[in-house]
């Protein structure tokens, strides 16, 4: 099946709670390169006097990134992208897809994780894959795990991924007005987007209230009204 157009199989588009993703292709890693990986700040560590704000994260980002590979194509683990964090942002048609493989085949066994986004989005490529397949996203960059940045205390509310400790401040966030109930929200401990890297999610109709803890590596957000700290 071709990649355009592609519904990622996690929980992210995912509308679900935890509990009902057993449909998600986790790769039931061991959190390796994640963890505080996971959540991998990213425009933190690059970030000159020449920044502006990012209109996905409410954080500084450089105007000029470093950009690690393009964000169409299908890329070998090891040779044409090395294992690390990466992100990329200001994906705004919905159409940027992404797709972690364990081989080269195509086919549905051979997906570890993938994801449709809007916005911004971190991800753990592991050494143990072998293509990492991306399309219609923008460039991506890598991420220094360990940068810090100046943590903002509101979000997009479809600002997709965001690096607790660098994009945004641990605390308690309000979004309200929320009528569709196409508001979901994820708590997770790192960029592998497996079954196991959730902590929390779910989707929200009216006002949605989470804590988002410091241990937690990243938060995701899509369909929301716009979030706010209130603790």
């Amino acid at each position: 099946m071709g990649m355009k157009g592609k519904v990622a199989l996690g929980a992210v588009v995912g509308i679900v709670v935890i509990g009902v993703v057993s449909a998600n292709s986790g790769d039931n890693g061991d959190g390796g390169g994640s963890g505080g990986s996971d959540k991998g700040s990213s425009a933190s560590a690059e970030r000159e006097s020449g920044s502006k704000k990012d209109k996905d994260t409410g954080t500084e980002e450089v105007a000029e990134k470093k950009v690690a590979f393009a964000g169409d194509g299908d890329f070998e683990v090891g040779s044409d992208v090395k294992p690390g964090t990466y992100r990329t942002t200001g994906n705004t048609d919905g159409m940027c897809y992404w797709e972690r493989a364990k081989d080269a085949s195509g086919e549905m066994d051979s997906l570890l994780a993938n994801d449709n986004v809007i916005g911004a989005s971190y991800v753990t490529v592991k050494s143990t894959d072998k293509l990492f397949k991306s399309s219609d996203c923008n460039d991506w960059e890598a991420v220094d795990p360990k940068a810090k940045g100046s943590p903002a205390s509101t979000m997009a509310g479809d600002g997709g991924m965001f690096r607790v400790g660098a994009d945004i401040a641990p605390g308690t966030y309000k979004s309200t007005g929320n009528t569709d109930d196409s508001c979901y929200w994820e708590r997770d401990k790192d960029a592998e987007h497996g079954i196991d890297s959730i902590i929390a999610n779910n989707n929200v109709n009216g006002t949605a209230v989470v804590t988002i803890n410091a241990s937690d590596a990243y938060f995701k957000t899509s369909g929301c009204q716009d979030w706010k700290k209130t603790g």
